[in-house]
């Protein structure tokens, strides 16, 4: 059972190093163990400043590369939030992980704070060539409730995000089966849109296991058949040591 889910688990990974000590050696070694003898992850993540890098390292697969912007805290202004997109998409990034301002969104008494999530996600969308993906990360330990991981996914949706992401990792709650739950019936009760949106767990997921139960959550909700990388992804460091052991 656990090889057949990790089979169906290599695929949907976004293998990420945003540590605060990552290096360029770090990166290459990452982009090394993202295509293998048992399949290819879907993209890496890594620092704006190493995105020409991976994209150099992977030119040779189908590997996309993914960096992050507003990231972590989300305090950054949209024009500070579109320079970094512009340079990235020039270095050659297939996709983006945008943090919404989240303390801003979830703190404040009247809909500023929507207003404030819907100006930086429709900027940056508007900013981005219509091939390039933009993930929007909710940061969705922080923001205490259910009805706030709903009305954030909502509005993330509404404004042009191609997958909804719980998490930067970068808290001490990140992706949470509740969490996803919301945000997979956000999906699933939207109106009808004009492109496909997909959801990507992300922060604390290491086993098969955990995995396994995210994906069973899709499948419940969505269908069997909607879970793949073009909407379903995992955030994850350490998820493909355990796939690769399960698969060896």
């Amino acid at each position: 059972m656990n090889s057949s889910v990790a089979a169906r688990v290599i695929g949907l990974i976004d293998l990420t190093n945003l540590s605060d000590d990552c290096s360029e050696n770090d990166v290459v070694e990452l982009c090394s163990r993202a295509h293998g003898p048992h399949g290819n992850v879907a993209a890496v993540c890594v620092w704006p400043r190493y995105v020409s890098r991976a994209v150099r390292e992977l030119s040779a697969t189908d590997v996309r590369v993914a960096t992050v912007v507003n990231f972590p805290h989300g305090r950054d202004s949209v024009d500070q939030v579109v320079d970094t997109v512009k340079r990235c998409v020039a270095d050659g990034a297939d996709e983006i992980d945008l943090v919404i301002p989240y303390e801003k969104f979830r703190d404040s008494s009247d809909d500023e704070g929507d207003r404030a999530v819907v100006h930086m996600v429709a900027k940056v969308k508007e900013t981005l060539p219509e091939n390039q993906l933009l993930k929007v990360i909710l940061e969705t330990g922080e923001l205490r409730d259910r009805d706030l991981v709903d009305r954030a996914a909502r509005l993330a949706v509404a404004s042009g995000a191609d997958f909804i992401k719980t998490s930067t990792g970068k808290t001490p709650v990140s992706a949470t089966p509740e969490a996803v739950e919301t945000m997979l019936s956000v999906l699933r009760e939207s109106p009808r849109i004009d492109r496909r949106v997909g959801i990507k767990p992300s922060g604390g997921i290491r086993t098969v296991d955990e995995a396994a139960r995210y994906l069973a959550m899709a499948d419940r909700i969505m269908g069997r058949d909607w879970a793949t990388p073009e909407t379903f992804r995992f955030g994850a460091s350490g998820l493909l040591d355990a796939v690769e052991s399960d698969l060896g």
